[in-house]
């Protein structure tokens, strides 16, 4: 099989269900974002060495975010039809994995800027192209429903990666380069 069809040749791209659309529909740029993070979050694996604690969970999110993307592929009037299954507990497992690394470091009360690290600042890279196809999707549910799991999802996912990216500042004993306090905060 060839890689190359010709069939997008004229701006449009097929969706699951058979249907065509233009190439920049949202439901192509909303996935096209969540295809970025998956190869963002690749990247991320790509850096840290093969025993790293953090493979595991991000292999999990990769494959989950390939179901999620499919569903996203699928106009939701067809998507029980939909054979990819999506895990219950994506939104849990992002809480723990927040709560668990957030315990281990002080509470940061500032805005910080990405860097520090390689992978910190991939980390951080990460959390906003998930913050984008968080507005991407958002978008879409305007046009047709997106799931509420995958919403959840999508937004405990930034949390997630912003919690990870300051975490592993913290592990590497790297002071976080911090922008100011945030409002709310000074304001006690």
């Amino acid at each position: 099989m060839k890689i190359y069809t010709r069939g997008g040749d004229k701006g449009r791209t097929g969706i699951h269900g058979g249907e065509r659309v233009d190439k920049d529909d949202i439901r192509i740029e909303a996935n096209g974002t969540l295809d970025e993070v998956n190869a963002e979050i690749g990247i991320i694996r790509a850096l840290l060495p093969a025993e790293h604690e953090w493979q595991s969970l991000l292999g999990k999110i990769q494959m989950e975010m390939m179901a999620v993307m499919s569903h996203v592929a699928t106009p939701s009037a067809i998507r029980d039809k939909n054979p990819n299954k999506i895990s219950d507990d994506l939104v849990l497992v992002c809480e723990e994995q927040i709560d668990a690394l957030s315990a281990k470091m002080e509470d940061n009360g500032y805005f910080i800027l990405p860097g520090g690290s390689l992978v910190s600042a991939h980390l951080q890279l990460a959390r906003t192209i998930v913050r984008r196809a968080e507005r991407r999707l958002w978008t879409l549910n305007r046009k047709d429903p997106v799931s509420p799991g995958i919403m959840q999802f999508v937004n405990r996912l930034s949390d997630l990666f912003f919690t990870m990216a300051r975490y592993e500042m913290f592990r590497q004993g790297n002071a976080e380069e911090r922008w100011q306090s945030f409002l709310y905060k000074r304001k006690k």
